[in-house]
């Protein structure tokens, strides 16, 4: 019994705080960019294995804790450049991200960040079907304490 305590105690530690003192518990976030016939793409949230994608439509606004992590993926065949139109300032890096690979941002202050997520490509010149125009995504992401 004692031994089984110290390796739980031990396992606690090594889950308590990662390397530089940042919290290892920190939650992640999964949106996932989906093309859709209509207006082309929505935002929608990543399905847990063997679940169904939960549609939150071309603008979502979510809310986390600071620190979260926001991973975002492509499942549409077209790259997007991801620009912040409010909140305060976030490291994008390179705005622009490619089909089939994730962007990861992460949110260390209070406050209301926007962003926004435009294809590059037109549906034509990835060969896809839209009914209407291509839209921007619009990200609301309320971070509170």
């Amino acid at each position: 019994m004692k031994r089984w305590f110290v390796v739980v105690l031990a396992v606690g530690a090594l889950f308590a705080a990662a390397p530089g003192g940042t919290a290892v518990g920190v939650a992640t976030v999964r949106l996932v960019i989906a093309h859709v016939l209509e207006h082309c793409h929505v935002w929608t949230i990543a399905p847990k294995p063997l679940g169904a994608y939960r549609t939150l439509g071309a603008s979502a606004r979510i809310t986390v804790r600071p620190g979260t992590r926001l991973v975002i993926r492509s499942d549409c065949p077209m790259d997007f450049d991801f620009a912040q139109t409010g909140g305060p300032p976030l490291r994008l890096g390179d705005p622009r991200t490619y089909a089939g690979t994730s962007r990861t941002i992460v949110f260390a202050k209070a406050g209301v960040y926007r962003l926004t997520a435009t294809n590059v490509q037109t549906p034509e010149e990835r060969g896809l079907t839209v009914l209407g125009e291509p839209n921007t995504l619009k990200l609301t992401v309320t971070v509170k304490r």
